[in-house]
């Protein structure tokens, strides 16, 4: 053995090769700093101008003219370069600015990027231009908390993931104290511009802070951000003015790999059934990109269900000469049903695993599901407001709730919620889950929305699926497929005939390459019985082994795996696309304030097509609010956006559905999106839905359109 020697740590800590090795900064993230994303031929222009495009109509909420007056008349406007303008707009536009920019709710990839586009921006016209960054989220706003961003601090924050600059927090500008603390902290900096990066929330929040600081003389513009892609802005005709948020595609991105690389482990362990949950608590596009990005054998889209009709029970009704209201939307044991026939098809051909995504969401497109949520919704919301009390600190464990819930059958308590809850309710509530129980009367969020999130959602749907691939395991439905080959050479080694003993145990013998054991050997007792029946066996005899080594490879294991998705996808390094579509955000915002423009979006126009054809655009806030049940009472809110089951990216999912599910002999067709990177040609430049739907709708028939 040659000798060890001891190296001095000091020496070896001090050599290059180690101080690059373990350096927080490595040579990738050195070149993802150092990447320059491309802006918009618009940005190359020395002034750019506002203008008004007449296109888009918008229905009115009265509620939001009541409550937006100042702001409520925007318009959509295009931002244009211009290389000439008169002096008075000239000096307008160059003036030193104030600007305040603040990240809202959860993090999304490509936050710092908005802010490098508008620093670059603001830098670029007026040196002297100062931008503020609010610390962790709104409360940085109402407690004074910020600092001044540098071009070294910006610098080091572009391309990368997260909102670390200057961090995140939920709290919402929602009441009037909030709003004067609010205003007190822009006047105090001599704001003329206030930037809020959010979700349907925080730009609802944009709207009213842009409304109540319009006398102040401080602009507001929102920037549309939420990994789940639920913001996408269309006008009264459906005309699409932000086809998606960002961060939406590196999400999805990251999401695609973690779950491809499931797919190839599954294909080759063999054993297990993988169940990835995405998140997405109101819209499945997360789910949809993902089925999209890696051909996973199985892909649930709660639209879909909630679309699902149920057409033989429609035509039982029919002849019953009555309405069965429950054929519409799929119901939890339906799905299950569904879920199991697909196992049972790739067991069939010796597949017996796979991988099923859903998202987090998807029992909230359940008719029975959705039903409890809102009684019971109603039964907490009445609750409070009646007793002026906390229904979750009145009544703090699942019994406490449950025996609530059984008073008010019983008409013990003469709530005002005694009429909503009933026996039918009672029983049904008792059939599910102690956990899922719990997690239906969980707390509601700030908004009184059921978290979804808190819930297991893959496991109320395991539950149910295990329990009847159970029974039909018991029945001789749920089998391995044996391959002919196989069972020859099983039984040719053990010295049998495999053309005798093949028609007694298969019911396909010679008619497929995957055999299936007839239904009626469900165990090695029934095994034995029928070899018996056959002659082939004495009843003292034992059954031969070859021939119990085949009975046991038929006998399923349902082994899972459960995944969920979603922090990791949403503290990921944005990809090329996202990189560019929030630098041209933040370049778009500067547009907009140095123009003069409050309660605008900022968007970028044609986002589906390619970069050429990218408009940046400011999109009215206002016009989009609408009045949404919140906490029991009504609120003016952002409408969020769920998957369109007519358009053509959805088309494409369920025309592939057989096909990747692969309940076929041969090889499955899982797709490998890869890293995201970039380096070489090969990195895609928009997610997979946007790409399809934009094709789509270049592909229809003259005078039609296809679904946006």
């Amino acid at each position: 053995m040659p000798e060890s020697s001891t190296i001095r740590i000091d020496k070896l800590l001090d050599h290059p090769a180690v101080m690059d090795a373990i350096a927080d900064v490595n040579l990738e993230l050195k070149d993802r700093i150092a990447y320059q994303p491309p802006v918009c031929d618009v940005f190359k222009s020395e002034f750019t101008t506002l203008v008004t495009d007449p296109q888009y109509r918008f229905e009115i909420d009265k509620e939001a003219h009541r409550q937006l007056a100042h702001i409520i008349a925007n318009t959509v406007q295009r931002v244009e370069g211009s290389d000439d303008a008169t002096d008075e707009v000239k000096e307008n536009y160059r003036k030193a600015r104030n600007i305040g920019i603040v990240f809202s709710g959860g993090p999304s990839p490509g936050g710092h990027n908005v802010i490098a586009g508008l620093f670059d921006a603001a830098k670029k016209i007026n040196p002297q231009t100062r931008v503020f960054g609010f610390l962790m989220g709104p409360d940085g706003i109402i407690d004074g908390d910020y600092m001044e961003l540098t071009r070294e601090q910006v610098d080091r924050y572009r391309n990368v993931g997260g909102f670390t600059m200057i961090k995140t927090g939920r709290t919402k500008i929602d009441d009037r104290k909030k709003m004067d603390l609010s205003r007190g902290t822009c006047k105090q900096l001599g704001l003329d511009a206030l930037v809020v990066v959010g979700g349907d929330d925080s730009n609802t929040n944009a709207a009213f802070l842009a409304q109540n600081m319009f006398e102040d003389g401080v602009q507001v513009i929102g920037v549309p951000k939420t990994i789940d892609g639920d913001i996408q802005v269309r006008d009264a005709q459906g005309k699409v003015l932000c086809a998606m948020s960002f961060g939406f595609h590196t999400a999805a991105r990251a999401f695609s790999q973690a779950i491809a690389n499931l797919c190839t482990d599954a294909s080759s362990d063999v054993k297990y059934w993988h169940m990835c949950k995405v998140m997405g608590r109101v819209a499945s596009h997360l789910a949809l990109e993902v089925a999209l990005q890696t051909h996973a054998n199985m892909t649930l889209i709660g639209e879909d269900l909630a679309d699902y009709v149920d057409y033989a029970r429609l035509e039982k009704a029919q002849k019953e000469g009555v309405v069965d209201y429950t054929a519409y939307g799929m119901t939890l044991r339906h799905l299950s049903r569904v879920t199991c026939d697909a196992i049972m098809e790739r067991a069939a051909v010796g597949k017996n695993y796979g991988v099923l995504v859903l998202p987090e969401g998807v029992l909230e497109f359940i008719n029975e599901i959705q039903v409890f949520i809102i009684k019971l919704n109603t039964i907490i919301g009445n609750y409070n407001k009646m007793h002026d009390r906390d229904f979750h600190t009145t009544f703090p464990s699942l019994d406490a709730k449950l025996e609530y819930l059984r008073r008010l059958v019983r008409g013990i308590r003469k709530d005002v919620s005694y009429n909503v809850w009933n026996a039918r309710d009672d029983e049904l509530f008792n059939d599910i889950p102690a956990f899922f129980q719990e997690g239906l009367l969980t707390e509601r969020d700030s908004h009184g929305n059921f978290q979804f999130s808190q819930v297991k959602t893959e496991k109320v749907l395991l539950d149910l699926v295990k329990d009847y691939l159970g029974i039909l395991k018991e029945k001789g439905h749920y089998k391995i497929g044996i391959q002919d080959a196989q069972f020859v050479k099983t039984l040719q080694k053990g010295g049998l005939d495999p053309e005798l003993y093949g028609p007694i145990l298969f019911e396909n013998w010679k008619q497929a390459r995957y055999l299936m054991i007839k239904k009626t050997i469900i165990s090695k007792k029934t095994l034995k019985a029928v070899l018996v029946k056959a002659g082939f066996l004495g009843n003292d005899e034992t059954i031969p082994p070859p021939i119990e080594k085949i009975f046991e490879q038929s006998v399923p294991k349902f082994k899972t795996q459960t995944h969920f998705y979603g922090y990791d996808g949403r503290g990921s390094d944005p990809t090329r696309f996202d990189c560019t579509y929030t630098y041209n955000l933040g370049q778009t915002v500067f547009s907009l304030i140095a123009n003069g423009a409050t309660g605008q979006m900022a968007a970028i126009l044609n986002l589906e097509q390619d970069f050429n054809g990218w408009v940046p655009i400011g999109i009215p806030i206002a016009p989009l609010m609408h009045l949404e049940e919140r906490k029991g009472k009504l609120e003016l809110v952002l409408e969020k956006s769920v998957v369109d089951v007519n358009s053509p990216a959805f088309r494409v999912v369920k025309t592939f559905r057989d096909k990747w599910l692969a309940a076929t002999p041969e090889e499955d067709h899982y797709r490998h999106p890869g890293p995201i990177r970039f380096t070489g040609n090969s990195e895609e430049d928009r997610p997979i839905t946007l790409l399809l739907n934009a094709l789509g709708n270049q592909l229809a028939t003259p005078g039609t359109k296809a679904a946006e």
